[in-house]
């Protein structure tokens, strides 16, 4: 996973990932169950390939016991492995922490959402020069309730404390918060058709894209503000 000549402060992602049959099932009444696991499936793609390609990265590891999804996202550079503790979100998050420092003890560690298909590694790099110069930093979602990202540096535990209102208790846990301004695309997760319309409009990533006229013949929500434009290129 890491070798000696790696720069110390590149960080390191953990993204966790339902089974796509579970996942997003607040979207079911949007979009159909037909949809849904593959918007999963595209959402998370989406996610990893831009955060790879963020130059403050190092590699994301992706914690999921789904197999299509392990297949795909390892194909696009993610190193995947299977949820062992299988008791839920946070410890899927502590256990790939771990799998990381293992390996290099000295890493800046984070966690990140697979839902956000608009993330663009320009916001993401700005996010984590941020998070560079506190001990933990977590960055609140689109509604100002949940979180998108926590992080912790070298020597200190990442601490998740995600699902439902999150935001207060990484507060409370210590952890600073990311200044949200400018950050939408990290902050956009994807539970509902109205997020998903406001990530479209943002401009989503190429496997997101490809599944804009399939969205289109859900039942999906009223209209977002703001023009829909494409996704940028060098994601």
């Amino acid at each position: 996973m890491a070798t000696n000549t790696d720069p110390a402060g590149r960080w390191s992602l953990v993204v966790p990932l339902k089974p796509l049959a579970y996942a997003k099932s607040r979207l079911r009444d949007a979009l159909g169950d037909a949809l849904r696991p593959r918007l999963a499936l595209a959402f998370a793609e989406d996610t990893v390939a831009a955060a790879l390609s963020c130059t403050d990265v190092r590699d994301v590891v992706v914690v999921t016991d789904d197999t299509v999804a392990a297949d795909r996202l390892a194909a696009l550079g993610a190193r995947v492995v299977p949820d062992f503790p299988a008791a839920g979100l946070n410890a899927a998050l502590a256990y790939g922490a771990g799998l990381v420092r293992a390996v290099r003890p000295s890493a800046p560690v984070a966690a990140l959402n697979a839902d956000l298909p608009a993330l663009r590694p320009s916001e993401l790099s700005r996010v984590l020069e941020f998070s560079s110069g506190f001990p933990r930093t977590f960055l609140s979602d689109a509604a100002g309730i949940g979180t998108t990202f926590l992080s912790a540096v070298a020597g200190v535990e990442l601490l998740p404390a995600f699902g439902g209102p999150s935001r207060a208790r990484h507060l409370a846990s210590g952890a600073r918060e990311v200044p949200p301004e400018g950050l939408d695309s990290v902050r956009r997760d994807v539970d509902t058709g109205n997020d998903l319309l406001v990530a479209l409009a943002l401009g989503v990533g190429p496997r997101t894209e490809e599944l804009r006229d399939a969205v289109r013949l859900g039942a999906a929500p009223g209209p977002v503000a703001g023009p829909t434009r494409p996704a940028p290129t060098g994601r």
